[in-house]
């Protein structure tokens, strides 16, 4: 938590497609998130709610630098919509068109679109297995899964299966069935993909340690990167999710994700929920 336990811990609520986020700014006081606080924090009926939490710091030599939870407290090397929903907030703050993030995924290049759309460079996708990473050595383009899905790792390890019908797939069930397949170690995201056009695509996604979420930005580079090695689409496609579109396109450079932001209200953790936590 802080520092001082006694005191209170502004937030900020934030949503990419409805993908919806807690953000902690640590760059001015250290903020300690422990698995706990994120726990807390994301329950949807005692805490705050979201999907992940992301934490701001002055680390490294980048505009700054972003930590990443999941709702269960594990942590995630990547988070696409959260990186553009912070990347517009210190834009905003700074008047600056182009930032330099940091991540545990690598470093992000973000810049500002217009119309209120924001893209962020998630890097190259990794492709080879120990890189996703599966348990063990196999080709990543079709996997030994009933419905031979594509692994991709975006910083965070993802699962597609291309179905003819998105919306006929159970994805609570089938989301949870797959995210513990012990081909993934780390567990993984899992998403339903049905080609619409060569340049189109509809997505629905489970996220490990949250579950069905509306949007999730690194399994949209994902899929996209998945059916263009498929030969599905080109590399330049439009993302349908539940919660909204993202324009995905996989340059020379990475994968750049470009969509809307929402920076919703601001608010404070009172000292005594801080308190319950650490006891």
């Amino acid at each position: 938590m802080l520092e001082d336990i006694h005191t209170t811990l502004p937030f900020m609520k934030m949503h990419g497609l409805g993908n919806d986020f807690v953000v902690l700014d640590g760059r001015m006081h250290r903020i300690d998130v422990t698995p706990a606080l994120a726990r807390a924090l994301g329950d949807r009926h005692r805490g705050v709610g979201f999907d992940q939490l992301a934490l701001m710091t002055r680390e490294g030599l980048g505009d700054v630098h972003l930590t990443f939870f999941n709702a269960d407290g594990s942590l995630s090397a990547a988070c696409g919509n959260a990186t553009r929903c912070i990347a517009r907030r210190v834009m905003e703050e700074t008047g600056k068109t182009q930032l330099h993030l940091t991540t545990d995924r690598g470093n992000l290049l973000a810049q500002d679109m217009g119309g209120g759309l924001t893209a962020v460079n998630m890097g190259q996708p990794q492709l080879d297995w120990a890189e996703v990473p599966l348990a063990r050595e196999m080709d990543t383009l079709e996997l030994p899964i009933d419905g031979t899905p594509t692994a991709t790792g975006m910083g965070n390890p993802h699962c597609t299966f291309f179905v003819s019908d998105a919306e006929a797939v159970d994805l609570p069930g089938f989301g949870a069935a797959h995210e513990h397949h012990p081909l993934f170690p780390q567990r993984t995201n899992v998403q339903v993909a049905q080609i619409v056009g060569p340049d189109h695509i509809r997505i629905r996604v489970w996220e490990r340690g949250v579950g069905v979420t509306l949007a999730s930005g690194s399994s949209s580079c994902a899929t996209a990167v998945a059916a263009a090695r498929r030969g599905l689409t080109g590399r330049t496609v439009r993302v349908d999710l539940d919660g909204g579109t993202l324009g995905i396109d996989w340059r020379d450079d990475g994968v750049w994700m470009t969509g809307p932001t929402a920076h919703v209200f601001d608010g404070v953790v009172t000292a005594a929920f801080l308190a319950e936590i650490a006891q």
